[in-house]
Formats: C-alpha cells, structure tokens, sequence
C-alpha cells in the first residue's frame, strides 16, 4: 500500500478545496486567460499545470517510478469517495480486473485504462469508473491490462480481446444484461477500444456502443493540435514520443499502418458500433480523436463527438481536484447512459458535434 508524505497528505487536503473554489477566485489565482485556436483554458486547469509543471516530467524517469509517482497523483487527486452499490476484485482470464456493481441486467462496459501503455491500472481509474457506473447506470469491468515496455505491442491488445471475449461470456454472472455490453477507454485505452470494436465490427459479438475519451487512434498522423499543444499542456510532444517507443518501438519490426496500434490507418470504418468520441480543447490528440469520429460517420456510423473546449487531455482523473473535469465527466457519464439504453436508430443522425 502507498504510503503519502506529509506535502503529498497537504495536497489531497488542498487539491479539492482550490479545483471547486468559485470561478472568478480560481481566476485570480490562475493568472493571465490562456486563450488558443479560440477557445480558453478553464482557471482550474490552468492551475493544476502549474501544480503537474512542479512535479517535473517523464523522460527521466523509470517506467517503475513513473507507476509509482502516477499512484501518487490519483490518491491526491481523487478526492472525496464515489459511493457505488458494491465492487469487487477478480480474475479475468489471468487479468487483474474489478467489477463495479448496478442493478442486475444493467448494460455492462467493459473499461480500458490510459497511461500511455506504460502506466496505469485499477487504482489510477478507479474514480472515473465509479463515476461512470454510478451515473450512467451500468456495471463496469474495469481491466488492468499488461504494460509496456516489459510488455510491448501487441500485449495490450490481446489483453483487451481477451478481456471482451470473457465478458461476453459472463455477463450475466456479473448481473449484467449479456445482450448490453460496450467498449469504454481513454487515451491508450481509447486506443483498445476501437481495436477491439474494429475487430468485431459486423459480428454478434461486436459492442453495442463504445465510449472513447481523448483516444490515441494515429501517432503518425500530422494534425494542427499536435502542433499547438505540443509543450504545457500535460501530454508533451516528447512524453507521447517516449510512450510510442515503449509501447511500439521495443516490440521490435512492425508495420507503421498496423491498426491494432494505428486504428485511424483501418482500410474501413464499416459496420462500427454506434461511438460517442470525446476530445479536450487543449490536448494534442484532440484533432485525431475528431478526425476518427469523422470517419465513423462518413461509413454511417452514428456519432457524437463532445469536445470540452477548456480542458486538458487527462481530464477524467482529474475529477476529485476540478470543477471541470467533475462535470464534464458527469455529462460523460449521461451520454454513455443514453448510449446502452438500447440500440441506436439506423435513422439517428450520422454525426453530431458538441460543445
């Protein structure tokens, strides 16, 4: 169990109290509006990158000490416990995973965690999964699946097929109703996510839905948003380098155009699941999130692409210390509800853009 030191105690107390102070007191102490490509970097997160610039960065660290600092920042940042019906650890074909409770025959998500396929397990989503089954009325089978670089490309996609075939198989073990299951992930699990929904695209085991929050669908892609937020924003130009070498690079020879790391590069996007694609206004992926939900829509899968105009990539762990990130994660989690509710319409419209 992780141990916090006392400045680390000082900061889980003070976190909270500053990211749900009152906007204009938040803008006091953020400084200066951040304003680029039109939209302006809400107070909170303005002051949380000031806070995350303190903590240094990720290049000179251990994949090890990276895990560890990341557990650090998800207990300071989680703030006051989310209250669910009931959860409980368990194996999923040799996985680590939690089940996250609702009432029986509720759709089931399967969820993927971010951290670059470096970092990130049960405990850095456990918030957002809360969150996610307490208000969009699921269950949630969050999947701690294996990392980079001890386990390169294509380890994490395996983990994740893997992952969906057990729940297909079990669902209704887990009280879920087995005929409702979707994809969910962010970033790196974002990532996953379309693989695996590309994978079982047009078959009765394909997900009736999926959730992809800020995800990383094409690293070789040149888009404007990798250009204007390449540095200070949280997700840096050389972090999401370093990341790629992890996860892709030590696997050895492999195809730049291979979907199962590079989704974007798929030869179609047929026959999708029905996709709710969710970008921030200040991440470098935002653009390529926004580029893949254009795509689904073009081959008529419905789509609807939520940007939070103010936000950072990383957001959604962020809700315990962000006024923000708590509510966009709320409307999140209201999406997702309407989502597995029942199967879209063929008539629903093609896209749909918010915020």
């Amino acid at each position: 169990m992780i141990k916090l030191r006392w400045a680390q105690r000082v900061q889980a107390r003070i976190g909270p109290i500053i990211g749900f102070l009152p906007e204009q007191v938040q803008r006091r102490l953020a400084g200066p509006p951040i304003t680029i490509d039109g939209a302006t970097l809400a107070p909170d997160m303005q002051i949380l990158l000031k806070a995350l610039e303190r903590r240094g960065g990720i290049l000179d660290e251990s994949p090890g000490r990276l895990r560890r600092r990341q557990a650090i920042g998800a207990i300071v940042a989680n703030g006051a416990p989310v209250h669910i019906a009931g959860f409980r650890d368990l194996e999923v074909d040799g996985l680590r995973a939690r089940h996250y409770a609702n009432a029986k025959d509720a759709p089931l998500v399967v969820f993927l965690h971010g951290g670059g396929f470096v970092f990130g397990d049960l405990e850095t989503h456990d918030r957002l999964c809360r969150m996610l089954c307490k208000h969009a009325g699921v269950h949630v089978l969050a999947i701690e699946y294996r990392l980079a670089p001890e386990f390169p490309f294509p380890a994490g996609v395996e983990d994740a097929d893997r992952a969906w075939k057990w729940a297909r198989k079990h669902a209704h073990e887990l009280g879920a109703d087995p005929t409702r299951i979707a994809i969910a992930g962010d970033s790196a699990g974002g990532n996953l996510s379309t693989v695996t929904a590309q994978t079982y695209a047009g078959t009765p085991d394909a997900p009736i839905g999926q959730l992809l929050i800020y995800p990383a669908v094409d690293y070789e892609g040149a888009y404007s948003s990798k250009e204007l937020f390449a540095e200070g924003f949280f997700l840096t130009r050389a972090a999401s380098a370093w990341f790629r070498e992890q996860y892709v690079e030590t696997a050895g020879d492999h195809d730049a155009n291979d979907v199962r790391h590079r989704p974007m590069a798929a030869k179609s996007f047929a026959k999708q699941p029905p996709a709710i694609v969710v970008t921030a206004g200040f991440d470098p992926l935002r653009d390529e999130g926004e580029a893949y939900a254009a795509a689904l829509a073009k081959h008529g899968t419905p789509v609807v692409v939520r940007r939070f105009p103010g936000l950072i990539h990383g957001f959604a762990n962020m809700t315990g210390v962000s006024r923000s990130a708590n509510e966009a994660v709320l409307e999140i989690a209201g999406m997702l509800r309407m989502l597995v509710a029942k199967r879209a319409s063929t008539s629903a419209p093609a896209l749909q853009l918010l915020g």
